[in-house]
């Protein structure tokens, strides 16, 4: 399981036009699931992402975790994630899951995050979503479930 995160001051994402998610301080994960992912993967992520300490403290360091500041998280399924561009010009996604696999392993990540004590909102999986957000920092850091490196 793979997840993109990105700290943000705010996000959010549209489906047609309607806001169908948003979260205010936290971060926006796009999150991929692969072929080999189980809930354990998800558990895992789910918990690191919580205890992640990349918001600044006092004294401006990367000290204080999404638990600590009470932030909120946007939840996006991104089987892009798991793109190959190694040959032609083309992206090859065989390495994502196929869906009746990942819409169940998105959804109970988000789950797993809520019940880690995070707000969590999503977009709608395997949709034309438009996201939008403000990165803060910008800080961006790519995670892998253990199963997944």
């Amino acid at each position: 399981m793979r997840a993109l995160i990105q700290r943000v001051s705010q996000a959010s994402v549209r489906v047609q036009k309607e806001e169908v998610g948003a979260c205010r301080r936290g971060f926006l994960i796009l999150l991929g699931v692969g072929p080999e992912d189980s809930e354990k993967d998800a558990q895992w992520l789910a918990r690191k992402i919580a205890g992640l300490r990349v918001f600044p403290d006092e004294s401006g360091k990367m000290n204080l975790s999404l638990l600590d500041i009470h932030g909120e998280a946007l939840v996006i399924s991104q089987f892009t994630l798991y793109g190959d561009c190694r040959k032609g010009r083309r992206p090859s996604f065989v390495g994502s899951a196929p869906p009746e696999l990942a819409k169940p392993l998105y959804e109970k990540f988000s789950t797993l995050l809520a019940n880690e004590g995070i707000s969590v909102a999503n977009g709608i999986f395997a949709a034309d979503m438009q996201v939008e957000l403000t990165n803060d920092g910008p800080v961006t850091l790519m995670i892998e479930s253990p199963s997944s490196t």
